[in-house]
Parts: structure tokens; C-alpha cells; sequence
């Protein structure tokens, strides 16, 4: 038998939250809630269906590989020039693209401590090694050791702001002291995920398109999969420098965008009310949350997503268990060194309650 790389036959895939037929399937209940995967629970935009329903007929059509039109629509929405964007299925396929693009077999990412595991799945596919930088005591990226850890091994480091799953975040002056460092530093490209930002809450929070319009070797992510609730058709959005995107588009398959996506999105950007609504549908969730935790006297990590990590002082693969009996999907973090630890992700708020009540009944 041919041999395969030790990259492979190692590698530990992703483990996505549990799907909500599986458990009913498993436990035998008809009524579940899914608290695990970060997403939105008031599904898409009204504007997004309307658009998917009316383009329905021309599926048997290919989409538009340049993806066009969309592109001139988030080219207006975020002030970047079309040159300026790339576009893949989902953020994690962005992620493979500039692993692709710039590491040789042998070469290194730098990222932190749990840092979403993404990264190192792309890395480790291409051959190459993941050096984790330690999280600070509050659970947050240490940009400050980056520079500690850095090597010119280290093709690209993945930061992540708002972090999953922590819900941590670094301000916009820890920000500026790592470009200090890093900025402009052609031997390295700087990736920030932004998946959460929509959520953040945070005065200090700094948005990471400055920076890409500062330095030459930034990279921001975004997605429309949590906010905008598209998650199940998958569109992630690159911004990065002119010549930087030509490349990844020589990588990148021409029909990776499906046209439902592509109507979609531009539909749900105009449906300001729909964004509005779900923000304050998820910092009332996460108000709620805290307090109920505190009742419990759970320690939990302040988050700037649309999701709390939480220390269940038990172990949390026991408690996920009993959660799931009760018909509540949370999500194991034990892979990410907090074997005591579950995260939960806001819902309707009848939905949060009750989780949180079957979280009391499981503890105790």
C-alpha cells in the first residue's frame, strides 16, 4: 500500500457541535435545542430567504466564478476595492488558501493557545508544524511573547479577535503593540479572524481593517455565517492587499461560491433591521447568562461573541452528557486543555432558559 504522510494518519479532524437529529436519534426525544455551534436562532434574513427563493430556478446554472456582483456589494458595504477581496466557502477554506499559498512542507504557523483549531488542521494537511504561543491568566492571545516565539519558519500567524471559544478579545492598543513588531514584516503574513465581530461590545475593540489598510501583510477575515445567519451556505471574506489576492485567486476554484450564497449575501447586507435585532437578541442572552451563572457561582469568561465559556467544576463531557438527555446540545472544549469547561451559545431566549435550568438539574 502507498504511504502516508505521518500528517495525515495524525491528524485529529475538527469535531463540529452535535447535529440536532443525531440526538433526538440517540436519546429519543422529540424536542432539542442547539446551543453548540454559535449560530444564529433567528436563522436568516427575511431579505436572504426572498432572494434564495426567487433565484431557485436558475440552479441549473453555474454560478458566477468571478462572483461579481457580490463582490461590487461588499466592495460598497466595507469601503475596500473589489481588488481587494477574495472570497471563499466559509473562512476555514480562506484559511487553507494562504496556508497553500506561502508554506512548504517544513515550514511553521504561529498562533495561540486556544486559538480556534482551524489553523492547525490547515497546517498540519500541508505538511507543516503549529508553534502555540501560552494564553495570558485571562485567557487571552499574549501578543506581547509573539516575537518571543516567531521565527522566520513562521510563514503566517493566526490571530483571532473575538477568540473561539473563549469569547476573549485584545484592544486595539495590545493591537498597535504588535504591529510594532510585525507590521510590514514581508517574511510573515498577519491572519485576523473576525468571525465575531459584528457581536463585540467592547469600546477598545479594534477593527482589523485598519490594519489592513496599513501594513502590506494583513489579512482580515470575516464571515457571514454567525451575524447574518447563512452559516448552512457558507461564504467567508477575505481583505488583504491587491497582489496578495491575485494570488490566492490562482488557488482558489472558480465555482467555490454556489449562487444561492451569493444572492443571499447581498440581500442579507441590506437588512439592517435583521442585523440590529439579532445583536440585541445576543448581548440580552449573554446578560442573561452571566447573571444565572453567578447564581450558580460558575465561573464564566466575559465574551465578545454570541457565546459564554463557562467552568462547570465537573467533568464537562459528564455534564454535556446530562444536557443532552434534557434535549440541550452544548459544546465540549476538552481539546482545548479545559477538560471542566463547556461553551454555550445564545438562543431565543425561551431557548436560554431553558438551558440554563437544565444546566442547574445536570450539576446538581
Amino acid at each position: 500500500m502507498i504511504k502516508i504522510s505521518e500528517y495525515i494518519t495524525k491528524l485529529v479532524p475538527y469535531t463540529p457541535g452535535k447535529p440536532i437529529e443525531e440526538t433526538k436519534r440517540q436519546y429519543g426525544i422529540k424536542e432539542v435545542i442547539k446551543l453548540a455551534s454559535n449560530e444564529n436562532p433567528l436563522g436568516p434574513s427575511p431579505l436572504a430567504i426572498d432572494a434564495i427563493k426567487k433565484n431557485l430556478h436558475l440552479l441549473n446554472l453555474y454560478p458566477d466564478g468571478s462572483c461579481f456582483q457580490l463582490k461590487e456589494e461588499i466592495s460598497k458595504y466595507y469601503e475596500f476595492r473589489p481588488q481587494n477581496i477574495v472570497f471563499g466557502n466559509g473562512s476555514d477554506e480562506l484559511c487553507d488558501f494562504l496556508v497553500r499559498l506561502v508554506c512548504e512542507p517544513g515550514d511553521k504557523i504561529l498562533t495561540s493557545h486556544r486559538a480556534f483549531d482551524t489553523y492547525r488542521l490547515s497546517a498540519q494537511v500541508a505538511r507543516c508544524d503549529t508553534t502555540f504561543v501560552p494564553q495570558t491568566s485571562d485567557f487571552k492571545f499574549d501578543l506581547k511573547n509573539f516575537k518571543k516565539h516567531w521565527t522566520p519558519k513562521h510563514k503566517l500567524i493566526f490571530l483571532t479577535n473575538p477568540n473561539n471559544p473563549t469569547g476573549t478579545y485584545n484592544t486595539k492598543s495590545e493591537m498597535d503593540a504588535f504591529f510594532e513588531d510585525f507590521g510590514n514584516n514581508n517574511d510573515v503574513i498577519i491572519v485576523i479572524d473576525e468571525a465575531y465581530f459584528e457581536y463585540t461590545r467592547a469600546a477598545d475593540y479594534p477593527n482589523s481593517h485598519v490594519y489592513v489598510r496599513k501594513f502590506s501583510n494583513v489579512v482580515s477575515l470575516r464571515t457571514m455565517s454567525k451575524v447574518y445567519g447563512l452559516a448552512g451556505l457558507r461564504l467567508g471574506i477575505m481583505f488583504a492587499n491587491e497582489g496578495l489576492c491575485e494570488l490566492v485567486n490562482k488557488v482558489r476554484k472558480p465555482f467555490n461560491i454556489n449562487s444561492l450564497m451569493q444572492v443571499a449575501a447581498m440581500a442579507a447586507l441590506k437588512d439592517i433591521d435583521f442585523l440590529e435585532k439579532t445583536k440585541k437578541l445576543t448581548w440580552q442572552g449573554l446578560d442573561f447568562f452571566y447573571e444565572e451563572l453567578k447564581k450558580m457561582n460558575l465561573q464564566y469568561l466575559p465574551s465578545q461573541g454570541n457565546f459564554v465559556l463557562f467552568d462547570t467544576k465537573k467533568d464537562s463531557l459528564e455534564v454535556f452528557e446530562q444536557m443532552l438527555k434534557k434535549g440541550i446540545i452544548l459544546r465540549p472544549v476538552k481539546n482545548y486543555d479545559l477538560p471542566t469547561w463547556l461553551r454555550m451559545s445564545v438562543g431565543l431566549m425561551t431557548e436560554n432558559e431553558k438551558a440554563i435550568s437544565a444546566l442547574r438539574e445536570a450539576l446538581l
